[in-house]
């Protein structure tokens, strides 16, 4: 195979195979000939591509095409961030299937690929952006249609929330300490790394409930720590939420119950 993925490789050249001679999958502009339409493109089922700082992370493509004659291929899509970052994948590589869908309409699906620990992978924390996806379409009476940027989707951080209410158990009415750590991935040394100066909710459910509200909001300190206080009043879980940023998913910590006497 051609590689199932590539990411943040420089200067790759690759010929397109289908009516754009001479273009690369990296170069080629808007384009095409005929009555070929793309219908429909979809990343991920529509949701950021979250990637931590060890395991590869999937994500399903699929390109839906219209022509009179009949959709022949999807020569290649490829997933496009800040350069040099990028994914791609080959339908002469056996990377891309096709479903035909009716008489003149065809999906065709493969699955990107996005590994912060490939030797080819993420240059630097700027990879977490709005990729493009490009792709060429080709009918079976030779019409084509090139899209630079068919549809657009997020390339993000993953991230970590903890949180700890402490004494436990506590009397009512005395003072509970909440403290946590908002954490993101962080693609130069794949570790994680504080989230600095972001807004956080401190939210509370009540034993036998299954709602948390907000009791306040702080900020994450230089280091990604949360810390503030409560006054103990009734049995319950604490928990942190995030609600995220264009770079990093929103995050919830799991529950920290206390009990009150």
């Amino acid at each position: 195979m051609r590689t199932t993925a590539r990411l943040a490789l420089l200067g790759t050249s690759l010929a397109l195979v289908t009516g754009v001679v001479g273009a690369t999958a990296a170069q080629a502009e808007d384009g095409g000939s005929g009555n070929i339409t793309i219908d429909k493109v979809v990343v991920n089922g529509g949701r950021p591509v979250v990637v931590g700082t060890t395991k590869a992370v999937s994500a399903k493509v699929s390109v839906t095409a219209s022509d009179d004659s009949g959709i022949k291929e999807t020569t290649y899509i490829s997933a496009f961030g800040p350069n040099p970052n990028f994914a791609q994948i080959w339908y002469d590589d056996g990377d891309i299937t096709c479903v035909k869908v009716s008489d003149t309409t065809s999906t065709c699906s493969g699955t990107l690929t996005f590994d912060p620990q490939a030797a080819t992978g993420f240059v630097d924390n700027n990879a977490a952006a709005t990729w493009n996806l490009r792709t060429l379409v080709s009918a079976n009476d030779f019409d084509y249609i090139h899209r630079d940027a068919a549809t657009t989707f997020k390339v993000q951080r993953a991230s970590k929330l903890t949180v700890n209410a402490s004494p436990e158990p506590v009397k009512k009415g005395k003072t509970i300490t909440v403290t946590g750590k908002l954490s993101r991935a962080n693609w130069e040394d794949n570790l994680y790394h504080g989230y600095a100066n972001q807004p956080v909710k401190l939210q509370f459910r009540k034993k036998g409930s299954t709602t948390y509200t907000t009791v306040k909001t702080i900020k994450s300190n230089s280091t990604g720590d949360l810390r503030t206080t409560v006054t103990a009043s009734t049995d319950g879980y604490f928990r942190y939420s995030f609600a995220g940023t264009a770079t990093t998913p929103a995050v919830n910590a799991a529950g920290d119950f206390v009990d009150v006497r």
